[in-house]
């Protein structure tokens, strides 16, 4: 039998962290809203198979597709995927499951369709409006932090950002974390100022050097961001991407890189 898509275990870690609904009105208390359980599910459908909202089927019981884009443009707004993705790092590292030996960082790129807000022309594809996922993870390939740009944004712009928007992660006794002992990255982090900048950081710098022979064999550690970025792109709302909005794209990048963690525990 499939998967359901809003398992048990997985709705009772997101459930606190959704805000409260609005009261009813006692007087004309209007349709019964959809509940929260069933708006998420058809959130996760459209992100896994990337339907455009008003193909929600209605046999699903999710309520109408645009009821659904409300209650995630909602949640989002109140933080809940960042909320999540941190609760699942903290359970993660509670149980000894956050390797901190390492980070490994890398980007993907995915074809933008219409007024996409932040989108760029990739220079790999002929010039076509795209956005790239910029990932990094830890060294078992469970991401860290992710951030959005355009897709001709240079790579290494965004190596610092990521390493420093990396937790706090808590889950032991005492201080969070939120350094790993080196960061890995391919050719197009190659940069002396950005070494220095994670050396700062007490972060030793794993970087390939351009114009330098292949088989430097950064690629036995590099493959689990590729993974990574693999899974994220399974979502097909985030292969292409068609959100107008920023705000909702990041939605359902956090929820995607939530959902990613979850896969670890």
């Amino acid at each position: 039998m499939a998967k359901p898509l809003l398992n048990d275990d997985l709705w009772a870690l997101i459930q606190p962290l959704l805000p409260p609904p609005k009261p009813r009105r006692r007087d004309h208390p209007g349709r019964k809203p959809v509940g929260d359980r069933e708006a998420l599910t058809g959130i996760l459908f459209v992100l896994k198979s990337g339907i455009p909202w008003e193909d929600l089927p209605q046999e699903m019981g999710c309520g109408c597709g645009m009821t659904c884009w409300r209650r995630l443009r909602d949640w989002q707004h109140a933080g809940v995927w960042l909320q999540l993705r941190d609760l699942l790092l903290a359970k993660l590292r509670g149980a000894g499951q956050l390797d901190w030996s390492r980070a490994v960082i890398d980007s993907a790129t995915s074809r933008a369709l219409g007024g996409v807000e932040g989108r760029g022309p990739n220079p790999t594809d002929r010039g076509r409006p795209g956005v790239k996922h910029h990932v990094i993870t830890d060294a078992r390939g469970t991401p860290l932090a992710g951030v959005i740009t355009g897709a001709n944004a240079a790579d290494v712009t965004e190596l610092v950002p990521l390493v420093d928007s990396i937790g706090p992660v808590a889950g032991k006794p005492g201080r969070p974390r939120r350094r790993p002992e080196r960061v890995q990255g391919d050719r197009a982090y190659d940069s002396e100022p950005h070494r220095e900048a994670l050396r700062e950081r007490g972060i030793e710098p794993v970087l390939a050097r351009r114009y330098t022979a292949h088989g430097s064999g950064l690629g036995v550690f590099r493959w689990v961001a590729e993974r990574t970025l693999s899974w994220l792109h399974g979502f097909r709302k985030l292969r292409l991407v068609t959100e107008k909005n920023e705000d909702m794209q990041y939605a359902f990048f956090t929820l995607a890189l939530a959902l990613i963690c979850y896969r670890f525990l």
